[in-house]
């Protein structure tokens, strides 16, 4: 009997909804820790517990895994992460968890035009719909009013802009680096870029709060390990609209341990959000299986050596 292929569309869905899981709890750990901790210093326990998750993987390959001819590339994604990570914590803290995740969720947009200008992919009109459609669910969510939280939304949305730049050279790099070393050089670079911040405001946590810290950098290095292997095996303009599930995931995190009630305007845009999410990811899934059936060897054709997507 012929096992059949994993299907990249549908494995790259899982993957993006698996990193959607961790993320939501990273950001509620980082809310519910901002009244003791500044952001700054939960940025960099993310990042130095997230390099100790990834040590038993480093150990057994060996520094030779790290073995690169693209350092500039890590650089510049470990300067662009840090900027997005700590203007996103320290937006955590300032505005309705629901309503920052509302607004991270224009970095679609911004890397779906980034794939298209830099990195040459073709984009589906089901593509766009499913980015403009998820995106009118923040909108409902916002109504869109900025009221006084003009500068923390400016900040979560310039951290979106930063996201989305750190996104694009990711997908780069996994062209040839694995996973792995891809989430590893990202926390051995941003981890001592983070400590001079979180010098600046430190204060050491109580027992209950090294664990979430611990929580924190777990939660962190699995939504990334997710969302890097999601990139490398789909497009950028597929996986990335499956990020909207964040919502709904924050939102039931946010009630269950904050006790954050969400009114009616943040369950109808997470409707949307879900529902064009679904719709995109069905379409995406029928679209790469259609792909895989044109290209068998029973069906050689001249276009056959140039990847569709």
């Amino acid at each position: 009997m012929r096992l059949k292929q994993p299907n990249p569309a549908l494995s790259s869905i899982l993957l993006m909804l698996l990193a959607a899981l961790g993320f939501a709890i990273m950001n509620v750990i980082i809310r519910y820790s901002s009244e003791q901790l500044h952001p700054f210093q939960m940025a960099f326990f993310r990042n130095a517990f997230g390099l100790l998750f990834m040590l038993p993987w480093l150990i057994s390959q060996g520094l030779g895994a790290l073995r690169t001819d693209r350092i500039g590339l890590y650089l510049i994604r470990a300067a662009l992460g840090l900027t997005s990570m700590l203007c996103w914590f320290w937006g955590l803290t300032q505005l309705p968890l629901a309503k920052a995740v509302a607004l991270s969720f224009s970095v679609p947009i911004f890397v779906t035009l980034g794939a298209v200008i830099f990195l040459r992919e073709r984009i589906y009109v089901r593509r766009i719909i499913a980015v403009l459609v998820g995106f009118s669910g923040t909108l409902v969510i916002l109504r869109p009013q900025l009221d006084g939280d003009l500068v923390p939304s400016l900040v979560v949305l310039f951290s979106a802009m930063t996201m989305a730049a750190s996104v694009l050279i990711i997908k780069r790099l996994s062209e040839t680096e694995s996973s792995n070393a891809i989430v590893v050089y990202m926390v051995l670079l941003i981890g001592p870029m983070s400590l001079p911040p979180a010098i600046a405001v430190w204060q050491w946590p109580d027992a209950f709060h090294w664990l979430l810290m611990v929580a924190l950098g777990g939660m962190g290095t699995l939504g990334h390990l997710a969302f890097t292997n999601a990139l490398r095996i789909s497009d950028v303009s597929v996986v990335m609209p499956i990020d909207f599930m964040r919502l709904p995931f924050t939102i039931l995190f946010a009630w269950l341990i904050l006790g954050q009630q969400v009114d009616q305007f943040t369950l109808l845009g997470g409707l949307i959000v879900f529902i064009s999410t679904a719709y995109i990811s069905r379409r995406e899934a029928v679209h790469q299986s259609q792909q895989v059936m044109a290209s068998s060897p029973h069906r050689i054709s001249p276009a056959s050596n140039h990847r569709k997507t």
